[in-house]
Parts: structure tokens; sequence; C-alpha cells
């Protein structure tokens, strides 16, 4: 996407610029002031601070006997990714929805910010949608061994269920580009569907602005929505194989349907 100084982005690198630059220096990257933050960065710092403002005004409206509209909008919300950990996991499942709530709300309004005037979208940066799936990755390996024990959880990558333990050498290294290609997997699928809708978007309103831009911008949403829902539910269920190795095939069953969504 061709490069264009967001309004917001001078601001940070105008009042944080110098002082990012300073402390970068010591460490070997020599930056410009003017340029020291980079856009993604700036979007994600936007919208962590929009989403802790708004968390906290939604918390002190919280109301038992009188819910507002927002309260039961959220409620249905957690309600919906409580009920589909809850499938895939079982009941203790619900222990991880403050990982799949976090990932799943940043990247949605990270997709939706794009459509703002002045903004863009940070996960049409590379950076960002790697960075969430190495997260997802480190993640569910991390809770896999806690679950499972360090050696059970290696030994499911080299012996499957039924399978007879002469194919072993064979399944260990097919398992292993299987997980590593899960973040490429997570991070491409974004980027592209992300960076490519800002792209056609961009293109269309050089050459017939204000108007022209508008359906795709609709599509957008969808997409942005749409990915949100695929990136929850591939790491839900890179989630229960990594805690459950006997239901492992049922979650490859799950992540086949899950990719021909996307």
């Amino acid at each position: 996407m061709p490069h264009h100084e967001l309004w917001i982005v001078t601001l940070f690198n105008t009042l944080f610029g110098s002082a990012v630059a300073a402390a970068l220096a010591p460490l070997g990257y020599h930056l410009d002031p003017a340029h020291a933050i980079p856009d993604y960065l700036v979007m994600c710092l936007v919208i962590f601070a929009a989403l802790t403002v708004l968390s906290l005004f939604v918390r002190s409206q919280l109301s038992v006997e009188n819910p507002g509209k927002v309260q039961i909008l959220l409620e249905d919300v957690v309600g919906f990714l409580n009920g589909l950990l809850t499938e895939y996991m079982g009941p203790k499942g619900r222990r991880y929805l403050p990982l799949i709530g976090t990932i799943g709300l940043f990247i949605f309004s990270a997709n939706m910010i794009g459509k703002v005037p002045g903004f863009m979208s940070p996960t049409a940066s590379i950076n960002v949608t790697l960075g969430c799936a190495v997260t997802v990755w480190v993640f569910y390996h991390v809770m896999g061994v806690m679950e499972q024990g360090i050696g059970k959880y290696l030994l499911h990558f080299a012996v499957m269920p039924g399978a007879p333990l002469w194919i072993a050498p064979i399944i260990l290294p097919i398992e292993i580009i299987s997980h590593l290609s899960r973040v490429m997997s997570l991070s491409l699928r974004l980027f592209g569907n992300i960076f490519g809708e800002e792209m056609v978007v961009l293109i269309i309103a050089s050459i017939v602005p204000f108007v022209a831009p508008l359906p795709m911008m609709v599509l957008g949403i969808v997409t942005g929505a749409l990915q949100a829902f695929v990136f929850v539910m591939l790491t839900i269920i890179y989630l229960a194989a990594a805690v459950h190795t006997d239901h492992e095939h049922e979650a490859h069953e799950h992540e086949s349907g899950a990719h021909a969504a996307a």
C-alpha cells in the first residue's frame, strides 16, 4: 500500500518520536524522530486506549436488575464465545475466554477502524497479524504442556491414536510442519484480506472519490467481521487440539471446515 502519513501518526511522532528514537539509539537503531513510531503501532495504541476507556465505562454501567442495550449485546457475545469453548473443550473451556475474547475484540476493532476516515487498519500490516498469530501459537502450546505435561504433549506429535508406532518417524515431521504452518496461515490470511480490501478502496478512491469506494467499504465490514470470527475459531480449534489430544482428529475436521469458510 502506498505510504500516506496519517494525522494521528504525525501527532504521535511529534509528541513521542524524539523520546522513542533516543531510547532505541543505544540499541543500534538510529531512527528519524519524525517517523520513529510506525503507523500500525500507533493504530494499535489507539485501539488499546479506546477499548480500555470503553471497558471501564461499560463496567461502571453494569446492572443486574436493569441491563442496558450494550450490556445485553456484550452478554450475548460472551455467551456465544463460552458456547463455542464449551462445545470444543468441555466445561473447562471457559477458562480460556479472556484470551479468545481479547484477541477477537482486538482483531475486529483493528479491521473496522480502517473504515473511519483518517485512520487505517493495523491488521493491514503483516507485523500485527504475525504478532497475533505467534501469540496464539505460543499460548496453545504452553496450555497443552500445562494440561498434559511436557512428555505426553510432545509424544502426541509422533503418536496418533490407533496408528502403529512404526509410522511415528513419518508423522513427526508432518506434525511439526503442520504446526509451524499455522503461524503463516493465521497471519497471511488476515493480512491478505484486510490489506487487499484497503488497497482496492484506496485505488477506487483515487479515481472516483467519496461515493465509489462505499460499496467496497461496506463489503469490507462484512469481510473484517468474518476474518475476526475465522481467527477466533481457528484459535479455539488449535487450543482444543492441544489440551485434548484424544479429540485431535475431530479438531482437524473442524479446522478444515474453518479454513473452507475463510
